[in-house]
């Protein structure tokens, strides 16, 4: 079963720029689209970006409210996939996780289809 572990929060101010990282290990057969989420206070968990590789490799999605601010990339060699988000605005504070994907567009989720979650880390953008 696929682990993931994100790290690379902080405190950034508005317009500012972070990257986060995902690092996963085990087993990834099966999986075909691996993505971002994030979960702002009070508010339900969201699929923000997703890559795609093996069979369908080569497509990335987006939330339109990231479009053009936030790039994900993965690097298979490294098993680590990233998040770089550019001119930040408050509405990007939560925290941030990555995991499969498959069957799944950008937008809210039910985090019980999938039965494992990492830690998350924190972003929060603030003056």
């Amino acid at each position: 079963q696929v682990q993931f572990v994100e790290s690379g929060g902080a405190l950034v101010q508005p317009g500012g720029t972070l990257t986060l990282s995902c690092t996963y290990s085990g087993s990834i057969a099966g999986i075909s689209v691996m993505g971002w989420y994030r979960q702002a206070p009070g508010k339900q968990r969201e699929l923000v970006a997703t890559t795609s590789f093996g069979v369908l490799g080569g497509r990335i999605n987006y939330l339109d409210s990231v479009k053009g601010r936030f790039t994900i990339s993965r690097n298979a060699a490294a098993k680590t996939m990233y998040l770089e988000m550019n001119n930040m605005n408050l509405e990007d504070t939560a925290v941030y996780y990555c995991n499969k994907a498959d069957g799944l567009g950008p937008g809210l989720i039910d985090t019980s289809r999938f039965p494992s979650w990492g830690q998350g880390t924190q972003v929060t953008v603030s003056t």
